[in-house]
């Protein structure tokens, strides 16, 4: 952001004057000389401003206090290395001081330069120095130096820029020459000014997603995690960790992930883990290092401003650039923003705010701040270099700018909030960035004193330990309150905002592609949509909704989450399983397959049977079978019914058969289609189609069958007349033997009833081909 207020004049100091002017002087001697024949000046001074190759790395990987001021020691140490292939003799680390620097710009130009220090060594600091006799090439060497801070001449109040050198012999040249240097800034304000910037910093807690939808099937449904990683960030030393103690610490605002909580939650309850390679889950065992972080970070925001994302922390531009394209997909960022404050109180026992969305890396658009604030939110977390100044100002404007429609925009500012993105484990590079940080901030104040501003600070989601370390000391540095003083978001949200700073939300092409290219595919919202239906088509028929809405609620969440960014694989493969197995979950209500019934008669009931293999009970539930052939096969107690519907409700581990009245009224095949519905009629899982054989007694048959019952009574008549004509004579009526005589056995044998053609009633599954009950 260029600024008018990097060319407002900052002067010199008397004792930098006076330093400048006899360095001018001095340079002036050898040209003085020659006009005059004067002899030359002695080559031991011609050589202490001399410069030579840039043989030797100077590391400075300490200085502290990093903010001093009046009485203050200044302590630097570090390393020096010579890089290059000859030994440096008679070197000495020393300090120079440079220029003032006027301005945020001239801080930044100052830090991407690598020529020549344009700085003095004060004849002063000639004794503050360490000395090394010989430094070998490819050998390092630490120091440190402690310079009292009066030594420096640092009279006016603003940005120095300080340079810690090696100086030096080669055996290339035998004078003394500068081989290597660090340039730092030291911020200078030895009393406090008379408006204080008003500086906020967040404080995010937030992590990637560890916890699937999958849960056990006891009482306490204890919850299956994808890995067990998060152990090591809660750990004592780990990310997490750090970030919790330390910022117990600091004037902070705490921004959270209600996601992050739960998960911590869930461990401290007991949980399992994934193992990939056996396809088991084995049982977690870092309960006690959750418990430890959560009472550590429910200490830490005790009494303090507590922020709370939508659950899950959602990918608000994926949602306003890809999702828009699938409708329902706001409805998700509803369901996430709802579920956060209950999560953060009951969690951690304070209220927090849901009033703010925070975009990735803090860039907007307008179709990303509608679909920001669609779910509630009033004020959007963005950064400077998205709503850049385009009017002038000679200053930083305050964060909040009015933005429309009641929002506000809360600008945070982009050289404060990215000043600890790069690589923080080396000494060398966290000791420069704290340095810049204050530098900027003091800049910034100095640019109006008289005019008092809110600086907010939002640094990345996740920062590494040694950024939150860096971060850490960067704001104990500015504990003294020389120049700025904290506040809270809510508070910089509502800060009176600056007429003059620009409101216009940039437009979509502005938006920036490398953001862009990482955003969530549409094709991941579809996916998220089909899963949220399949649930809310699932849940109506459990006597227990909430074991199976909660979890699935909550990963359908974190499908959305900001954390899948750059791991395009792994976030689909996260969104395939949790649609998979809520699939294989609602699979578990079905219907028993069966291809072929057989019915004779014309009346008989069809068993079908419906499983339940769920721990729960299902209900609201209906059973429907439709006949193809109503004219040759009714169902149901109507007249000529093609339809007919069964409540089905079952416990959970049982199968249930249902007996469906038919009625036949010809001969033939008839195709069956059974399907199970919701009570609001929608479809549960796939139709079962089955064929019903209808083998009708014929009324050609009944004549027959009739004939021969007539036959077998004539015949009965017969032999009784037989028989009482016989017992009159005394004769046996069949064959002429007397009574008492004895009867051959195959004549004696009756006809037995006709076994029946229709199975007894079972509860057992009906298998393929079987006959149907009457």
């Amino acid at each position: 952001m260029a600024e008018a207020a990097d060319i407002q004049g900052m002067n010199p100091s008397p004792a930098r004057r006076w330093a400048l002017r006899a360095a001018s002087l001095l340079l002036g001697v050898p040209l003085l000389a020659g006009m005059t024949q004067l002899p030359p000046a002695p080559a031991a001074y011609a050589a202490e401003d001399a410069s030579g190759p840039r043989t030797v790395d100077v590391a400075l990987n300490s200085l502290t206090p990093g903010a001093p001021a009046k009485g203050d020691t200044l302590t630097l140490s570090g390393t020096v290395t010579n890089k290059g292939r000859t030994p440096v003799t008679e070197a000495r680390v020393g300090l120079r001081v440079g220029a003032r620097l006027t301005g945020r710009t001239q801080l930044d130009t100052a830090a991407e330069r690598t020529g020549y220090f344009e700085g003095t060594e004060l004849e002063q600091l000639k004794t503050y120095v360490v000395k090394i006799p010989q430094l070998l090439p490819g050998i390092s060497t630490d120091f440190s130096l402690a310079v009292p801070v009066d030594k420096l001449d640092l009279d006016d109040p603003g940005v120095y820029q300080l340079g810690v050198t090696l100086s030096g012999k080669t055996k290339a040249s035998g004078i003394e020459q500068v081989l290597g240097v660090e340039r730092t800034f030291l911020p200078w304000q030895s009393s406090p000014v008379k408006k204080k910037t008003q500086l906020t910093y967040l404080w995010p807690l937030i992590s990637t997603t560890r916890l699937s939808a999958e849960t056990g099937s006891d009482e306490q449904q204890t919850p299956v995690f994808e890995n067990d990683d998060l152990a090591k960030e809660l750990a004592p030393g780990g990310r997490l960790e750090q970030l919790v103690s330390l910022g117990d610490e600091l004037p902070v605002t705490w921004v959270v992930d209600p996601d992050l909580l739960a998960t911590v939650e869930a461990m401290v309850k007991g949980y399992t883990v994934k193992d990939r390679a056996t396809g088991t889950k084995v049982p977690g065992k870092n309960q006690a290092v959750a418990k430890n972080w959560l009472n550590s970070v429910e200490k830490a925001v005790k009494d303090q401003k507590v922020v709370s994302l939508p659950f899950a922390d959602p990918d608000l531009a994926s949602l306003a650039h890809r999702g828009k394209k699938v409708p329902g997909s706001l409805n998700q960022l509803q369901r996430a923003t709802e579920a956060a404050p209950g999560t953060v109180e009951s969690i951690l026992h304070v209220k927090p705010s849901t009033d703010f969305a925070w975009p990735v890396n803090g860039a907007i658009d307008p179709a990303i701040v509608n679909a920001a604030t669609s779910a509630g939110a009033h004020n959007v977390i963005a950064r400077s270099d998205s709503l850049a100044e385009i009017g002038g100002l000679p200053y930083t404007p305050t964060a909040a700018r009015p933005i429309g429609a009641g929002r506000t925009a809360v600008v945070a500012d982009a050289r404060l909030s990215t000043a600890f993105q790069g690589d923080m484990s080396k000494a060398e590079n966290s000791t420069l960035a704290v340095q810049q940080f204050l530098a900027h901030t003091l800049a910034l104040t100095l640019q109006d004193e008289d005019k008092q501003r809110s600086i907010v600070v939002a640094p990345q989601r996740m920062p590494s330990v040694t950024q939150v370390q860096s971060m850490a000391t960067a704001l104990r540095a500015l504990a003294a309150g020389r120049w700025t003083q904290p506040i809270d978001l809510e508070a910089a949200a509502k800060a009176k905002p600056d007429p003059r700073a620009t409101t216009q939300v940039p437009g979509g092409s502005a938006y920036p592609d490398k953001l862009r290219d990482q955003e969530l595919p549409t094709s991941a919202f579809e996916t998220i949509k089909a899963t949220q239906h399949t649930l809310d088509q699932f849940k109506v028929v459990l006597t227990r909704p909430e074991r199976v809405v909660a979890p699935f609620g909550n990963a359908i969440n974190r499908e959305m989450s900001t954390s899948w960014r750059g791991k395009e694989t792994a976030a689909g493969t996260y969104r395939e399983e949790v649609q998979g197995y809520l699939v294989n979950l609602t699979d578990e209500v079905n219907l028993i397959e069966k291809s072929t019934a057989t019915l004779s008669g014309r009346s008989a009931t069809i068993p079908v049977t419906v499983q339940n293999k769920l721990v729960q009970d299902v209900h609201h539930l209906v059973l429907r079978l439709h006949s193809t052939m109503p004219t040759r096969l009714k169902l149901g107690e109507g007249e000529g019914a093609a339809d007919t519907n069964v409540p089905i409700k079952i416990r959970g581990g049982h199968s249930q058969s249902v007996k469906i009245p038919t009625t036949a009224n010809a001969n033939g095949k008839v195709l069956v289609t059974a399907q199970l519905f919701t009570e609001d009629n929608t479809p549960y899982g796939p139709p079962m189609h089955f064929t019903v054989r209808i083998n009708e007694v014929t009324p050609t048959i009944m004549l027959v069958i009739a004939g021969g019952v007539l036959l077998l009574v004539l015949a009965g008549i017969k032999m009784y007349s037989q028989r009482k004509r016989a017992a009159a004579r005394g004769e046996d009526p069949d064959d002429g033997t007397p009574d008492g005589g004895t009867p051959d056995d195959e004549d004696s044998e009756q006809p037995s009833d006709p076994t029946p053609d229709t199975g007894p009633e079972s509860g057992e599954p009906s298998g393929p081909g079987e006959k149907v009950d009457r």
